[in-house]
């Protein structure tokens, strides 16, 4: 009996063993399916997940006269739509247009010699310095090697796949575009490889804003004798933005280098591509909002105190170094809010919410933040997002294995098992205290060290030193990253319905990152709402409602959308005196538009307005100094765009019934803030100004 139970158990057993390896083949030939297909998983439970725009059912209760009257106000084709999202008619006529208009020879196959640049500084001093090099290099006649993006080559831990200007951009648009204006290489021949190894060229640090008489007169000569120089462009730029008369045709060669020449490699532009497919999806026009917050600006700029917490410190710290340094003159403390009121200081996420709110666009609008760095964390945009529920940027809209994709094979610099530190032995500690010499005694001072807060996802650091800590492996790593991220911005900024910025200069005074998405809306859609509103009037206005900012009367609401409208043109025409002296690509025209010619022939430059006050089209084209119509080859290809366009508006207008549906408000809380738009009186009396020539 003992020997056939024994008999039974492992014949049991045998049966439980093979079960399990059945079991463990079936675990392994499912692991191997979601390895081969996790990317497409991954994607379907992204799509199937998002519900960053809630939208109301269809099926929900609603009125259908109040269907109707949504429709008519909120649809494609009313006047409340054209108002928020419709294009600027003062500058329908502008085209962008950056050919050469007269006789332009190619690049010779002789030249003066090679261009070696060194580029340091963020996205926007990248962009602006290649544009300079190209354009300095065609001034020379020489051969331009492709600039090393110095941010990149120094940085340790990013993928070596990507080296230098081929982390950002792709080197063979790059060299396919300019192929008729500079003759551009990868690398310098072998010989001259090897005397940079040496330090045997000369290298040249060139100023932000040096003329082209200065390349002429110091560069050239040496270029000649050597064959080769090298060009270390550390603030941004590398040429005055305002060139001679006689030299226009290198502002378009800037145009054709950063509209056309600059294309991010093809993980970036995939990856800002399906974000903005993701951000269209809904059927939604968006708003693109740049806050234009970073240290350096605010420092620069004497801003420390709208913050009043340890984000103070960490400014006045910044701002105490650029003194010593010279890049800012003036005191350490400034009244930031006497700043804020002379408009040099950046407008709150609360205060262009607030404004937004004001000019009409409803709590469930889309807006995306842009930005790799918003100084003070997410709780700056806390009230932003309790005024428009919509509120995305870049990580809510993609996955961490997409953004993966983008950055390339990166080593793991994190040490998963920390080393503790080694234990000291009784005797040692002990034997110190005996050692140690008479007591008491006065303590020595303590060193300098830097003091580290965790600031809410933000490293700041306050140091009793002047020095600021070196940067960890980590950190230049993510600073290698945030150029990819504001690529990614940059494309959805560019491609926004609407387009509005916190704040438009950088932290050494140069038109910054906002402002070179202006210039390109600017050349790309003249007519696209990029709202510029003057920071001063908008302090003043905010001023005036301080104790109660979400209770506005009417008169103030009607102040802040004259405001808006009216800077839509004027503010272009102040970024021409203000903003194009340092920096011509935030400001290409005229120099790279063209004036359309309506279909019957007469120029839309012709048009008046019946106001006096309302600037009419040739007033403001004249202002902008527009006076180049199109050739007639472009004008063909306009005329077919119109007629697209016109029929595009007549399947919109089919549908503008459903598409009032997600306008309304689900419940009170909302109503309250938005009954001056539903007001029938005051939107036909905004309507009729629209009609009247009231909307620029």
């Amino acid at each position: 009996m003992k020997g056939e139970g024994k008999m039974v158990l492992k014949s049991k057993m045998k049966w439980v063993g093979l079960v399990g390896l059945f079991l463990s083949a079936i675990s392994l030939f499912v692991h191997f399916l979601l390895a081969r297909f996790t990317e497409g998983a991954a994607a379907s439970e992204f799509h199937s997940s998002i519900t960053i725009f809630p939208r109301r059912a269809i099926g929900e209760s609603l009125n259908f006269s109040k269907t109707l009257h949504l429709s008519f106000y909120f649809g494609v084709q009313s006047p409340m739509y054209r108002r928020l999202w419709g294009p600027v008619r003062h500058l329908e006529s502008l085209q962008p247009n950056a050919n050469p208009r007269g006789h332009y020879a190619d690049p010779g196959s002789d030249t003066n010699g090679f261009i070696f640049v060194r580029i340091q500084g963020g996205f926007h001093e990248i962009r602006n310095s290649i544009c300079d090099v190209v354009v300095v290099s065609r001034f020379l006649n020489a051969t331009l090697v492709i600039p090393e993006i110095q941010s990149t080559t120094s940085s340790k831990g990013i993928s070596s796949q990507f080296k230098s200007f081929a982390y950002l951009y792709n080197e063979d648009q790059f060299m396919a575009a300019l192929s008729k204006d500079v003759k551009v290489v990868k690398t310098l021949p072998k010989n001259l490889k090897g005397q940079r190894r040496k330090k045997n060229i000369p290298v040249f640090k060139v100023p932000y804003s040096a003329s082209p008489y200065y390349y002429k007169n110091h560069v050239l000569p040496v270029l000649k004798k050597h064959l080769v120089v090298e060009l270390v462009v550390s603030d941004g730029g590398c040429l005055q933005a305002i060139l001679p008369p006689d030299l226009e045709e290198y502002q378009r060669l800037r145009c054709r280098v950063a509209f056309h020449a600059l294309r991010f490699r093809q993980e970036v532009q995939e990856l800002a591509t399906k974000i903005l497919q993701r951000l269209k999806a809904p059927g939604q026009p968006f708003i693109a909002f740049d806050p234009g917050m970073t240290r350096e600006a605010l420092a620069f700029h004497g801003c420390a105190e709208l913050f009043q917490d340890v984000h103070t410190e960490l400014i006045q710290h910044k701002r105490q170094w650029m003194l010593k340094r010279g890049i800012v003159k003036g005191k350490l403390s400034v009244n930031s809010a006497e700043q804020r009121l002379k408009g040099s200081c950046p407008l709150m996420p609360e205060e262009i919410g607030i404004i937004l709110r004001a000019y009409g666009y409803l709590w469930d609008t889309i807006i995306y933040v842009s930005g790799g760095e918003i100084f003070g964390g997410q709780r700056t945009l806390i009230p932003l997002r309790a005024m428009f529920e919509n509120v995305v940027d870049r990580t809510s809209l993609s996955m961490p294995w997409e953004l993966g994709r983008m950055y390339g094979r990166e080593a793991n610099l994190v040490d998963r098992n920390p080393r503790s530190p080694p234990m000291i032995k009784e005797e040692m500690k002990m034997e110190a205290w005996k050692n140690a010499g008479p007591r008491p005694r006065p303590l020595p001072p303590p060193p300098a060290r830097p003091k580290f807060y965790n600031i809410e996802g933000w490293w700041g650091w306050v140091a009793e030193s002047d020095n600021e800590p070196d940067s960890t492996v980590i950190e230049l790593r993510t600073n290698a990253h945030k150029l990819l991220w504001e690529a990614i911005d940059y494309v959805i900024c560019v491609e926004a319905d609407v387009f509005i910025p916190g704040f438009d200069i950088d932290g050494k005074g140069h038109p910054n990152f906002a402002s070179l998405v202006m210039g390109h809306r600017l050349y790309q859609s003249a007519e696209s709402k990029t709202y510029r509103p003057d920071r001063k009037e908008v302090g003043k206005l905010l001023h005036e409602i301080h104790d109660h900012l979400y209770h506005a009367n009417h008169t103030w609401l009607m102040s802040v959308r004259k405001h808006l409208r009216k800077r839509l043109v004027d503010g272009l025409i102040e970024a021409s005196a203000r903003s194009k002296p340092l920096s011509f690509i935030s400001h290409p025209i005229p120099e790279c538009s063209c004036l359309r010619h309506n279909p019957a022939g007469k120029s839309i430059n012709a048009t008046s307005s019946p106001h006096a006050s309302t600037p009419s089209h040739s007033q403001v084209l004249s202002a902008l100094g527009v006076v180049h119509y199109c050739p007639a080859w472009m004008e063909n290809d306009l005329t077919l765009q119109s007629k697209d366009k016109e029929n595009e508006e007549n399947l919109d207008e089919d549908d503008s019934t459903s598409s009032g549906l997600f306008f309304r408000k689900n419940n009170g809380d909302h109503d309250g803030g938005n009954g001056d738009i539903s007001n029938k009186e005051e939107t036909q009396l905004e309507d009729q100004e629209e009609l009247e020539g009231g909307e620029q």
